[in-house]
């Protein structure tokens, strides 16, 4: 089982099941800084050092086309960077937060901040320099045109 908490369980707060629910001792939220674990704020927050989230995607076909969806709302367009390959697809980005605000005067604090990635596998092939990305309200939509295997080509021979 991951322990690493998916971007939409970060922005939702999603919530374990009993089964799964550890009560957190007092060591545990006094966890050394570097280590790669939470560690528990005066308030109870988690906070997560240097991790970065993993995005919630919708991955599906056309006919010609495999489109990737995910929302990126609050993402500058120039703090989103999309690599495709063959056949998959990294999406990588950040998401500034603005504001000053003391821990101690949240009530809840469930958006996530910070930086963000996620690695598709696409399982068909791709080309790579026919891609079309466009976000509107907050939703990126990622359009990649499929490889035409029974595209065929008939080449003329020159003689010189």
């Amino acid at each position: 089982m991951s322990t690493k908490k998916s971007f939409w369980e970060r922005i939702t707060g999603g919530a374990r099941t009993e089964e799964e629910y550890e009560e957190p001792t007092r060591s545990s939220r006094q966890t050394k800084k570097g280590d790669g674990k939470d560690k528990r704020t005066a308030n109870n927050w988690i906070e997560e050092e240097n991790e970065e989230a993993e995005l919630a995607v919708d991955v599906y076909q056309t006919g010609t086309d495999i489109i990737v969806q995910t929302f990126v709302a609050g993402v500058k367009p120039e703090d989103l960077e999309l690599s495709i390959a063959r056949d998959m697809i990294t999406v990588t980005g950040k998401r500034e937060e603005h504001r000053n605000v003391d821990e101690g005067d949240y009530f809840t604090k469930e958006l996530y901040w910070g930086k963000f990635s996620r690695t598709i596998s696409l399982g068909v092939e791709v080309e790579p320099d026919e891609v079309e990305a466009i976000e509107k309200h907050g939703l990126l939509t990622i359009k990649i045109k499929k490889v035409d295997k029974e595209k065929t080509s008939n080449i003329r021979v020159r003689s010189i």
